[in-house]
């Protein structure tokens, strides 16, 4: 099990822009393929992006192709999501997500909530109008 604790959620404008990070320990971060999920109030937990092991691959919901990117960084043990013209849309608690891949192809991202092992606790990000 690795342990996930993400930070750099708050409150912005439209238009604004946001950097998250998510700090694993525990496991082997080379071994897990990564990936953000957000969930809204009375919604179910979705989908944003998600990167290989290393790095090289990565796919994003289309809601939010073009804004965000995600990446990682392997000798840190660390995982970014940069938000940029952000929507009140947007607004949601964002969960880090590792997904065991140690057997998986290297061009392995998981996509779905039933791929993923191991979950961050969320943070808040919250969009005005």
């Amino acid at each position: 099990q690795v342990q996930l604790v993400e930070s750099g959620g708050g409150l912005v404008q439209t238009g604004g822009s946001l950097r998250l990070s998510c700090v694993a320990s525990g496991q082997t971060f080379t071994t897990y393929a990564m990936g953000w999920f957000r969930q809204d109030s009375g919604k179910e937990r979705e989908f944003v992006a998600s990167i290989s092991r290393a790095g090289t691959y990565t796919q994003y919901a289309n809601s939010v192709k073009g804004r965000f990117t995600i990446s990682r960084d392997n000798a840190a043990n660390t995982m970014y999501l940069q938000m940029n013209s952000l929507k009140p849309e947007d607004t949601a608690v964002y969960f880090c997500a590792a997904a065991k891949a140690t057997y998986a192809p290297s061009t392995y991202t998981p996509t779905s909530s039933v791929m993923i092992d191991d979950w961050g606790q969320g943070t808040q990000v919250t969009v005005s109008s």
